[in-house]
């Protein structure tokens, strides 16, 4: 099973240089995917918690793939409602391209009511709207030779049945987020998903977390490792570590994430 990371792309302590270094971090501690999220408008409701500035993924994207040799990259999720299906084909088929074939395109179908109505798009619709957009994306990868998209992932977000439903009929990879392990557990053994990539949290603690709400990545670095074995054990391909609290101010000091990351990184690979 791979790790990836997901960084930061948003926040008061996020520039390019400071993106730059997640890269570095990210691809020297021989993490095998870096993922960035998506807001297109950062409404009321998206800087509570993703506060400008914000780094457009396919910009970022671009642009770390050229500052890097290795590592995945890739969105959880990209806001499918968001774009013209044929825009994203082409944007997810160029990246693909110029980095070597290192895209995974993470999707999903939104939640800021602020946002969709500042973008024009309306907010009920988003799931049908996310079904249609992702048939189409796969079409226009499938019969225009010009987009040379190859074969692009596609990881479907979200914890609910319509999530697990559309990955099967549009995704590669099923794709659920922050959950506890004996929830995912549970998920896998009905759902029976053809391919599983979570992101959890990775929250170190000095005393161990206690609780049956204890999320999957939360706790000491015993109960992370064990969290990542569990997880293994029902066939993920990769999981992806969220750093991230909810606090904006979290990204003024990243090192502390990095510190998090080399610590998770050297206590996998002696439990290997």
């Amino acid at each position: 099973m791979r790790l990836g990371v997901n960084v930061p792309n948003f926040g008061p302590g996020t520039d390019p240089g400071v993106l730059r270094g997640w890269a570095k971090t990210v691809e020297g501690l021989g993490f095998d995917l870096l993922m960035v999220s998506d807001h297109v408008v950062v409404t009321d409701d998206v800087a509570v918690e993703y506060p400008a500035p914000f780094y457009e993924p396919f910009t970022t994207l671009s642009w770390l793939a050229g500052i890097t040799d290795r590592v995945r990259l890739g969105t959880t999720v990209l806001v499918v409602p968001y774009r013209d299906p044929l825009l994203v084909a082409r944007m997810a088929a160029n990246l693909n391209d110029l980095s070597g074939g290192r895209f995974v395109l993470g999707v999903g179908v939104g939640w800021a009511k602020q946002e969709f109505a500042k973008l024009g798009v309306p907010f009920e619709r988003r799931g049908r709207l996310t079904d249609d957009y992702l048939g189409e994306i796969r079409a226009a990868w499938a019969n225009t030779g010009d987009y040379r998209a190859g074969h692009i992932p596609i990881w479907v977000g979200g914890n609910s049945e319509a999530a697990i439903r559309r990955t099967k009929a549009f995704g590669d990879v099923w794709h659920p987020l922050h959950c506890t392990v004996d929830w995912l557990a549970a998920a896998v053994e009905r759902t029976k998903p053809e391919a599983l990539a979570p992101r959890i949290a990775l929250r170190l603690t000095e005393e161990p977390i206690t609780g049956t709400e204890r999320i999957a990545g939360e706790g000491t670095i015993d109960q992370v490792i064990d969290d990542l074995h569990r997880i293994s054990a029902f066939g993920a391909e990769t999981v992806l570590l969220d750093t991230y609290t909810g606090d904006p101010a979290n990204t003024l000091e990243p090192e502390n994430a990095w510190q998090a990351l080399a610590t998770v990184a050297a206590n996998w690979k002696e439990a290997q």
